[in-house]
Formats: structure tokens, sequence, C-alpha cells
């Protein structure tokens, strides 16, 4: 556990404020911190304990491809009426996600899916080099391991279902090798022989542990004089249109700038703004096996079954599934479950028989698979960071330089306008 620090930067109006103390909100602190900007993190739980944990520990530089494409949409009505489908509406919430799902649809017109392409490609291609830094700062790189990833596939004719996604990433300079079975036991020996061609590449890492790699850096935070406070924000200050500061369960707090970066909670913090920011919660799963009997060198993802399979400090961990039920429903054990059969159809050698109780987080997806990332034009002193979506880890770093820079006025190596939250 982070002790909380108490160097009272919350009565300092030239402090920042971060509302989030995920893996977006933490890469933006220390950025700021390392500025020389006094930083005061709230959060009401533990530093990394959400999807900043629970991820599947992939940093993917070459994840330039929108959610919403014409192939994927294609096979949405399959996986919704397949109870065991990787995607999972219940009845309960169809209403209530309609709209958003309308909006995500929109985006898959090939000219829609260029300009978001291109928006990914400049946010993630440095992401690499950015989580190498800030690693390297902390004293924490042995937690990003440079393995490149392997997509797995059936057959040519699974592979051609892709062709679409892989010119999309070539535009890009995304470098990847396609590789035959032999090529793939010599890199996985115990991937199933019902995966004849791989996809590998090579310009990938991972982290070996993405809740150690939060703590790590919530630590070297604190050592740093930052200020982390177990508060809930409720809602902003302001003085005309100008945000000063944060209101929490326990008072209110004087800042000179304030960053949402709360994560799927971030769009009803704004709504008290004014913002109606379509952001949806897809709950993802995950299943970590301390005994697996498994020994992988980095991640794999049969494409089919649409799960990352991670080696771990903690233990192999198959993540994935997109369940968008809310904020407050029950987590499923039976969707968790289907991560066994995943884990088994790619890996028949693997033990299943003691695995870690589940995890259940909120990934927070805007319909158009881009992050909003800036100022905003009607709140002077606000700014935002969230909606990464399934990417939260592979952005945070390269965030967290984009939201220092613009707090201090230094200019952006990138165009953030695809980020600006008045797209909504």
């Amino acid at each position: 556990m982070i002790e909380t620090s108490r160097n009272g930067q919350r009565g300092r109006e030239d402090s920042v404020a971060v509302v989030g103390a995920g893996i977006i909100g933490l890469s933006i602190a220390w950025h700021l911190n390392k500025r020389g900007i006094p930083v005061v993190i709230y959060d009401p739980n533990e530093p990394g304990s959400g999807c900043s944990s629970g991820n599947a520990g992939a940093i993917s530089p070459g994840s330039v491809v929108p959610l919403a494409m014409t192939g994927l949409l294609a096979s949405v009505p399959g996986m919704l009426l397949n109870p065991a489908g990787a995607l999972h509406i219940p009845m309960r919430y169809w209403l209530t996600a309609f709209p958003w799902l309308a909006r995500f649809v929109s985006h898959a017109r090939p000219s829609q899916v260029r300009v978001i392409s291109k928006a990914l490609a400049d946010l993630y291609a440095p992401a690499i080099d950015h989580h190498h830094q800030l690693l390297t700062e902390i004293g924490a790189i042995d937690l990003m391991r440079k393995s490149g990833q392997l997509y797995l596939y059936r057959d040519e004719r699974q592979l051609q279902d892709s062709e679409r996604d892989w010119k999309l990433r070539a535009s890009h300079g995304v470098a990847f090798d396609i590789l035959k079975r032999g090529e793939i036991e010599e890199l996985e020996p115990q991937v199933g022989q019902a995966y004849q061609i791989g996809v590998f590449l090579p310009n990938a890492a991972m982290s070996v542990n993405p809740q150690r790699q939060a703590l790590a850096i919530a630590q070297a935070l604190v050592s740093s004089g930052a200020e982390l406070v177990r508060e809930r924000v409720l809602g902003f200050e302001h003085s005309g249109q100008t945000i000063t500061g944060v209101r929490t369960d326990q008072g209110s707090h004087p800042h000179r700038a304030t960053v949402v970066a709360a994560g799927a909670w971030s769009a009803s913090l704004l709504r008290t703004l004014g913002y109606r920011v379509p952001l949806e919660a897809q709950r993802g799963y995950h299943v970590d096996f301390k005994d697996a009997g498994i020994s992988l060198s980095r991640p794999i993802i049969p494409a089919d079954r649409k799960v990352f399979i991670t080696p771990m400090e903690t233990g192999l961990r198959v993540a994935g599934t997109v369940e968008i039920a809310g904020l407050n429903a029950a987590p499923s054990e039976a969707r968790a479950k289907l991560l066994y059969e995943d884990l088994r159809a790619a890996l028949p050698s693997v033990r299943t028989e003691q695995p870690d109780p589940f995890w259940m987080g909120h990934r927070p997806c805007l319909p158009d698979s881009l992050p909003v990332i800036g100022p905003t034009e009607k709140w002077a002193g606000l700014f935002s960071a969230f909606g990464h979506g399934h990417l939260g880890l592979t952005a945070s770093a390269a965030t967290g330089d984009l939201v220092g820079r613009m707090i201090s006025g230094e200019p952006v190596p990138i165009n953030v306008a695809p980020f600006r939250i008045e797209r909504f």
C-alpha cells in the first residue's frame, strides 16, 4: 500500500490536481512532477487498482486499427446471439447501449477509419520509447520486456478475414512477419497444432506486472514530493469560466489546473460542467494461473478467440471478452470462465485446475476508438485524459508526456485535434 503523503499541496493554488490514480493519471502526474509542477492525485482507491492492474500487460504501438471496422461489424450480430461470444450485452442493457452502438457503427466508414487510425498511430508510435524513459527515471525498467507479440490464425482463410487490418497497420509503418507453423514453434513451441499461421510483431512490448508498474510510479511520485489523496472528487470549483479547484467528499481544494483522468467515471464527473461525452464501460475479465505448466516468452493472441495470453509475474494471464453492461452490474463468473476455453484452445497442455479469483474491470471506451486528451475550450484550467479503451497501458506514458507539455506550455509533437473533447 502506498502511503499518502502530507505536503500540504492541496492548499497551494500553484498545484495541479489529477483526478484518478490509474496508469494514465499516474503517468500525467509524473510528467508534471518532473517539470517542477506540484501535483496532487485524488482517488479513493489504491493507485492502479482498476484496469491499470487488470489489463493484458501488452504495450502495443501497432494497435492502430479502430474497433469499428467493417469486418468486425459483420461478425457482431453472431457474437451477440452467442451466449459464449466475445461480445455480450445483457438484454436489460440493450436500450441503454443502443445510442452508443449506433455512434460506434457510424465510425466504420472508410473515410473515418483513415482519420482515426492516423491519430492512433501518432499517439501509439512512440509508446515504447516513452515507457522506457519513464521506467528508467523511476528505476523500474525491469517491468518492461521488449518481447514482441504473436497473433495466431488457424488457416489462410482466417488470416484473409483480417487482411484489411494488417494492410492498415502496414500503411502506418507497423512491422510484422507472417510465420508458418514451424516458425511459430520456434517462438512458442506449446501453441496448439490448430494454429498453422502466425503474425509476429517484433516491435511490441509487455509489462511483466501492470499492478507493480502502477505502484512503482505512485511510489516514485510520493518520494518526489507529489501527494496522493484518498478522497473522491465530486465536482469542481470555478470562478466564471475558469476551474479553480476540486470539490471532494472531504471538502474543496484550490488548484491552478485540474486533469480529469478518472477512466470510466470521467463522463459522469464532467457532466457537472455541461459535457455529454458518450463514454461506455466495456467490462473486461482476466484470470491468472500460477501453476499453468506453460512457458511463453511473449503475449500470444489467438485471433478467433479475441483474447490475450500473457506470461506475467503473477502467472499466465488470459484476458479478454467485451461485456457492455454499465458500471453497476455485478461481475459474471460465467463470462470469466469462458476464458478457460480460450486458453485451452491456444495452449492445449495448459493446467487450469488452480486459477486465481477472476478479475473484472471497466475499460472506458468512446465510439470513435479515440481517447479524449487535452484542454477544454469552455473551461480554462480544465484538462482531460480518458477513454483509452483497451489500450490505456500502451498509451499511458505518451499521454502523460502530452498533458505535461500542454500544462507547462511546451509544444506538443503530434496533432492533438482529433482528441478534443469538443468533437462530441
